[in-house]
């Protein structure tokens, strides 16, 4: 049986594999109420019935999303699950260890009380030490006596003590079990939502399939797009920089448009950015990145590269943008359809903050962490509330996930 055992719990540590390596159930814990949560930020961002036209590639692009999460969420079941078991196994294993010793140690106890009712009587015993050859004898048999009730007690009390603990590993275990059934029920429940949204996604693809050049076409206008906003952006930054070094340096010295000549002032408030790398905090109260920093394949559609300058975190309809640091706002920009971008300079770190509407803030503020920008734009027809954040050091982009904090 021990061989058994030992064989049982090798295989289950093969099956929790590489990934869960150095976990405890703790961290899966926390790991797997992260995901829990995360879907339910996507079901309510994401997900709403207040769309006024669908838009079959973009809930395609968001199922996506829900699905990825909701594999995350089943393996991290999965991997908390099995080491629940070996827990379990563990605990299991030594219930029965205090289990045998305890019936060892009642067993003794009966054999003790037997042998002591047999010889109970007073004067049996009265008689064992009357009959000692000498004092020294009955002085030693006297302290026997002494000794075999001091033992008798102290069996007694050890009996409790085993109880107490046999209980005490018993009710964890019987929690654990407990534990473990919840687990799988939770599994099972995930694995069934994990179907329908298999189904959606497949009906979406069905419907991009009848129109795919279409939408080909739809996405290759949004990049061009895309393209002549990130340009207008950056010519407006490399002005910015030349305007602002010509009022800190000598008229006949050459200024750059690619890089800030800093103040001291500027150049502390700089070091004191780059100090709080990971951990500034995000731009909005609440939200969920849909597209990450950096060029990336097209979800959909193989051989399409789509490019992002920032991060597009989609939040609630109503939320504002927040600056992130202490710093100037050195530009807004207006685009199509009146939608803002916020430009706010931290010495030569600059953070965009773009698709806002109803400004709390105008060029030349001094703006401190947390403050509000403005309200973020939510789409009519979407009905998505979606932020883009860009942050550069000069007019190089840098990846903002990087410097705010961890969710």
């Amino acid at each position: 049986m021990k061989i058994k055992s030992v064989y049982f719990l090798f295989f289950l540590f093969l099956l929790i594999g590489f990934s869960c390596f150095g976990q405890t159930r703790k961290q899966l814990e926390e790991q797997r109420k992260k995901y829990q949560a995360e879907i339910v930020q996507l079901n309510k961002l994401l997900f709403n019935e207040q769309k006024k036209e669908q838009n079959a590639m973009d809930d395609l692009k968001d199922i996506k999303q829900k699905i990825e999460v909701r594999n995350k969420l089943i393996a991290t079941i999965q991997q908390e699950s099995l080491l629940l078991s070996i827990e379990i196994t563990e605990k299991q294993r030594e219930l029965n260890r205090l289990n045998k010793k305890l019936n060892d140690l009642k067993a003794d106890y009966a054999d003790m009380i037997y042998k002591s009712y047999r010889s109970k009587s007073q004067q049996s015993r009265l008689m064992f030490i009357l009959s000692s050859q000498n004092f020294y004898q009955a002085y030693k048999r006297l302290e026997y006596m002494k000794q075999y009730t001091s033992f008798r007690k102290k069996q007694g009390e050890e009996i409790i003590v085993q109880s107490t603990e046999v209980k005490k590993l018993f009710d964890a275990l019987s929690i654990q079990k407990q534990e473990k059934e919840t687990l799988l029920a939770s599994e099972e429940a995930e694995k069934k939502e994990m179907e329908l949204d298999k189904i959606k996604q497949e009906n979406y693809l069905a419907i991009i399939k009848k129109k795919e050049s279409q939408y080909k076409r739809d996405i290759q206008k949004r990049i061009n797009d895309e393209k002549l906003i990130v340009a207008k952006i950056d010519k407006l930054i490399k002005e910015e920089i030349e305007r602002a070094n010509r009022k800190i340096v000598k008229k006949d010295v050459k200024t750059t448009k690619d890089e800030f000549f800093l103040t001291p002032e500027a150049k502390a408030l700089a070091n004191e950015f780059i100090s709080n790398k990971g951990r500034l905090p995000w731009p909005v109260k609440e939200g969920i990145v849909v597209r990450k920093f950096g060029d990336q394949p097209h979800p959909t559609f193989p051989g399409i590269t789509i490019s992002s300058p920032g991060l597009h975190i989609v939040t609630s309809n109503g939320s504002y943008a927040n600056a992130i640091f202490n710093g100037e706002v050195m530009n807004v920009l207006v685009g199509t359809g009146g939608v803002k971008n916020v430009l706010i300079r931290h010495g030569n770190f600059i953070t965009s903050y773009n698709n806002l509407e109803n400004l709390l803030v105008k060029k030349g503020d001094k703006v401190v962490t947390g403050q509000r920008i403005g309200q973020i734009f939510t789409d009519r027809l979407s009905n998505k509330t979606t932020l883009i954040f860009v942050v550069f050091k000069n007019t190089t982009r840098l990846n903002p996930s990087e410097w705010i904090l961890p969710r």
